[in-house]
């Protein structure tokens, strides 16, 4: 059950329209349900505002559908399945109505949820070699309610390709930067935006590059304001990130 649903209810048994007796009955399920091998969290989209998303590597395909299908059981509309391979998409494309995107290894069962943020989401990469990183992204982005642009190939070996679009990076609500190499894209997305940036260091490099780890300590150690790091390769951390903001609303 999601935030607009318990707000739905409430408002129901404030009305009269629903007695609190019927409220309680639906919402005292237990916040989590056993499967044995998983323990779902149920009441994640209450807390958060996000429900939980399936991360699909090191899972059998029969756990992935397990899982997935007591979400459908529990109401959840949109499942977000990262990390999956393409035999393990074909197993779950076969219990439920999957959009699978191989390049970014990232499953969709639902409708995705029409875009709900304060602005849009950008999405840069440095090379093609980062597209795959930069669709598990996107993806996610999109299932989490964003609207998201994605600008792919504008690294610094070009800089006029990324200056190029330096009109939609400063209207960006927020900018996801992502590269391997030396990982500089990070540091000139950040002294153009005025807005968060979240660089994602990728594994792609030759031998120096340590599998990303020269990218990840570039953009720690970025000169730029309004850059925050999350780990190499990991696009589903930085949209879901990127998404946090994008929803932000005042607290008082």
């Amino acid at each position: 059950m999601e935030k607009q649903e318990i707000r739905g209810l409430l408002e129901q048994v404030a009305s009269g329209a629903l007695s609190p007796d019927a409220a309680f009955a639906r919402l005292k399920l237990q916040p989590f349900e056993d499967l044995g091998y998983a323990k779902i969290d149920h009441h994640r989209a209450i807390r958060q505002g996000v429900a939980e998303v399936i991360y699909g590597a090191g899972k059998t395909p029969e756990q992935i559908i397990g899982i997935a299908g007591a979400m459908r059981q529990a109401g959840q509309r949109t499942i977000l399945i990262t990390r999956l391979s393409p035999s393990a998409a074909d197993a779950v494309g076969g219990h439920f109505d999957l959009e699978y995107h191989k390049l970014g290894q990232v499953g969709v069962i639902g409708p995705l949820p029409k875009p709900d943020g304060l602005g849009q989401i950008v999405i840069a990469t440095g090379g093609t070699s980062d597209i795959p990183v930069a669709e598990e992204a996107a993806v996610t982005a999109r299932a989490l309610g964003n609207d998201v642009l994605c600008l792919y190939d504008v690294g610094v070996a070009g800089v006029h390709r990324l200056l190029s679009n330096v009109e939609r990076i400063m209207q960006a609500s927020v900018i996801i930067a992502i590269a391997g190499m030396e990982g500089a894209l990070a540091s000139v997305v950040g002294g153009l935006a005025d807005c968060p940036v979240i660089a994602v260091p990728t594994s792609v490099g030759y031998g120096a590059s340590f599998g990303g780890l020269s990218a990840l300590l570039s953009m720690l150690n970025s000169c730029a304001s309004g850059v925050s790091v999350v780990n190499i390769d990991n696009g589903f951390g930085a949209a879901y990130m990127a998404s946090m903001i994008n929803h932000m609303e005042a607290k008082s």
